[in-house]
């Protein structure tokens, strides 16, 4: 479609931008968000999931429920690799379409799969394997949307963008739990299952014993997957002027370039993941495995590509010999891999930690009798994500008056010490037959602690979008957020380890370690005396 295709594009002259660039570029920007938003929902829809897995009886084990998440999480984040270059290959329109459209399988997927509790765990394996569709999408969205607006407004629009599109998170945490209460699509909704422990939804509790319908947290997706798709078809643009996409194609021979470099990162996912679980017991491994994922995803798109998309890609890949690159890259995985990781580790720590009793038992601790008292999981989990999301552009528009640097610099150390906050009450909980008593601090320092990666995020895409000029921004925008993507692996593989090894504390400390040393690298490249760019 001709109409689709802007051959002339120049942001920074402000009479274009006035009277043409501003109009187009909302209209993709506000088109963009909610496809976002659906993806993140879609690839982090396992973290409640499995909570409600759990009080319906579904015969898996903490560690395997754990193990979803993370494997949704790990896939999201290599899918991202290929997606931070996709929008040169195949024009910004071509890829929110298609990608919007992918998050149907997944969908379809889960409803069925969930109408059964004798569904095998390799079955759920797979989808939470194809959920990463959802967190690849990032990357290609962000890349996209930088080029729409100068750069006097990248905190704004990158903010917007990636803040609103992060409302997935809450959507799906408050979303999931209440259409269960109902038979949603009639039929296609299954037969209702019982719970076996309490649930309940942002409103109310609702006890063991109660009905639900699982398969809607699957099908919910399809109603707003099916209009997306539609709207980016026929309303976003491929931007084939300049430095963006000059030489895409048509639609069709897109969709291939998407579809061969989505395969080869599935393929690396999947060893990776093949690897890692099987030598579960060899925690260590993953520290390994996940950089040789990202080696070889990125070694294998240039070297197993056809001719054009190889010599698009040996350009782009000029943005790895940029220090400032790897240095973003670290910082941005400070704020955006936490928020993300906590999101989708929230529900089930919530569940295993303050809602069983932690009973000694003829000198052994035990941690499976049900916490009477517990709280209501699905009444909190939302408000971590939904604050740090809906804080996201305010800390973007912060950052566009003061620098983004100054304002990381903050976040950083409010989240060393929230971080230390919540390992003290995770671990006075996780010892105590009583463990309501501390959940109260836990919550409010999580909830601090989400505030901060919201900002931060803000700031950090904000400081990307000042260092690296026009041709850069795009994939060092998206391999930062591919990079930091991996936090939906590590923080819920890592609290899962660290609770069956009955220390969740270790896991928040570990972390906090983390923030200082982003803290000092920060400070030194710039803000510090030897900084090379001044507060950016």
């Amino acid at each position: 479609m001709a109409s689709s295709d802007i051959t002339k594009w120049d942001v920074e002259d402000a009479q274009f931008w006035n009277s043409t660039g501003k109009r187009i570029a909302n209209r993709n920007l506000w088109i963009s968000i909610p496809s976002l938003l659906v993806g993140f929902a879609v690839w982090l829809m396992w973290g409640i999931i499995t909570v409600q897995m759990k009080n319906l009886g579904f015969p898996f084990e903490q560690s395997e429920l754990f193990t979803l998440t993370a494997i949704a999480g790990l896939t999201g984040a290599t899918l991202r690799i290929p997606s931070s270059f996709f929008i040169r290959l195949a024009g910004g329109r071509n890829t929110i379409f298609f990608t919007t459209a992918l998050l149907m399988i997944p969908s379809i997927g889960a409803a069925i799969a969930l109408q059964n509790r004798g569904t095998p765990l390799w079955v759920f394996q797979v989808l939470a394997l194809l959920s990463g569709f959802g967190g690849g999408n990032f990357a290609s969205s962000m890349s996209n949307i930088s080029f729409f607006y100068p750069k006097r407004m990248q905190g704004y629009a990158l903010g917007m963008n990636a803040g609103l599109g992060n409302f997935g998170v809450t959507t799906m945490q408050i979303l999931i739990p209440l259409v269960m209460t109902i038979p949603m699509l009639g039929a296609l909704s299954g037969q209702p299952m019982t719970l076996t422990s309490n649930s309940g939804t942002i409103f109310k509790m609702i006890p063991a014993g109660s009905q639900t319908y699982l398969s809607n947290a699957g099908w919910v997706w399809m109603i707003w997957l099916i209009p997306l798709a539609f709207l980016g078809w026929f309303l976003m643009n491929n931007i084939k002027s300049g430095n963006v996409s000059p030489d895409i194609k048509g639609p069709i021979t897109s969709f291939a370039r998407i579809t061969w470099l989505l395969a080869i990162a599935f393929l690396a996912a999947a060893a990776g993941l093949y690897v890692i679980l099987s030598f579960s017991e060899q925690t260590w491994v993953k520290w390994i495995a996940l950089p040789a994922v990202i080696a070889a995803t990125v070694y294998a798109l240039r070297a197993l590509s056809p001719a054009p998309i190889k010599d698009n890609l040996k350009r782009q890949y000029k943005i790895f010999g940029d220090k400032h690159t790897w240095i973003m890259t670290v910082i941005y995985t400070m704020t955006f891999g936490s928020f993300i990781g906590f999101a989708a580790a929230v529900g089930l720590s919530i569940k295993f930690i303050f809602g069983v009793q932690h009973l000694m038992v003829d000198g052994v601790m035990t941690h499976s009798t049900a916490n009477p008292n517990g709280p209501a999981t699905f009444m909190y989990v939302w408000v971590g994500a939904f604050i740090g999301a809906l804080i996201r552009p305010v800390g973007g528009w912060i950052s566009d008056k003061t620098g983004g640097a100054i304002v990381t610099q903050v976040v950083s150390i409010v989240m060393l010490v929230c971080s230390i906050g919540v390992g003290y009450f995770a671990k006075l909980a996780y010892q105590s037959s009583t463990p309501e008593e501390y959940f109260i601090p836990f919550f409010v320092l999580l909830v601090i602690l989400f505030t901060a990666t919201g900002i931060g995020n803000g700031s950090t895409f904000r400081t990307i979008g000042v260092i690296f000029d026009e041709e850069r921004r795009g994939p060092v925008l998206g391999w930062t957020s591919a990079v930091a993507a991996y936090g939906a692996f590590i923080i819920p593989q890592v609290i899962g380890e660290q609770m069956s090894a009955t220390t969740p504390e270790y896991a928040m400390y570990g972390f906090a370690v983390f923030y200082a040393v982003c803290a000092v690298l920060n400070w030194w490249y710039y803000l510090g005396p030897r900084a090379e760019y001044k507060n950016p």
